[in-house]
């Protein structure tokens, strides 16, 4: 028995989530909530929901790959894809489509088997492109109307996990996790 109901879903929605190996992510917005924090010293500082962190190692145990794409360059998100072992990130692109497509040439992944998660127009041309857009409660207006799904939490508030859990649900791994993880 399936762990996470997918009843509530549109049949489209799943079946689309079923052929996803890759989940890629823009970082401000959608693996946080958007802000930029800084210290009396200039650092830069984000913070991140463990849960999505969880979400992700979930989907590396069932070998769907991650990848992050970001208009900002920052030594946190190189510390923070290196503890969860992203390999694939394109940090300080502001041309989001054209990172995409050095993630296809580096991968050999398809377009259609590939989840897209973005917040803001800057990642429109990518969202527009892939198998299965997404985008988090409180993004954009105009985003949220392009996308195949808005999920119901907002980023860096468990909104990735969302999207995590739908990909385990609809490819039938969700229970195949949690039995690994009761296991440890």
């Amino acid at each position: 028995m399936p762990v996470i109901d997918l009843s509530g879903f549109d049949e489209l929605l799943v079946e689309r989530a079923s052929r996803i190996r890759m989940l890629v992510l823009d970082v401000d917005g959608v693996l946080t909530d958007g802000r930029l924090y800084f210290d009396n010293q200039g650092n830069e500082m984000k913070a991140f929901c463990t849960r999505d962190g969880l979400g992700i190692k979930a989907l590396q145990s069932q070998r769907i790959e991650l990848a992050f794409i970001t208009g900002r360059q920052s030594e946190i998100v190189a510390q923070r894809s290196a503890q969860l072992g992203v390999e694939h990130v394109y940090q300080g692109r502001n041309d989001k489509l054209n990172a995409f497509n050095e993630l296809l040439s580096d991968t050999g992944m398809s377009e259609q088997n590939i989840c897209y998660a973005g917040d803001d127009w800057i990642d429109i041309p990518v969202l527009d492109r892939v198998g299965l857009s997404v985008t988090v409660a409180d993004a954009d207006p105009v985003v949220k109307n392009r996308v195949h799904w808005v999920t119901s939490r907002a980023g860096g508030k468990g909104a990735v996990r969302e999207i995590c859990d739908l990909i385990l649900a609809a490819r039938g791994l969700d229970q195949q996790v949690l039995d690994g993880i009761l296991k440890l």
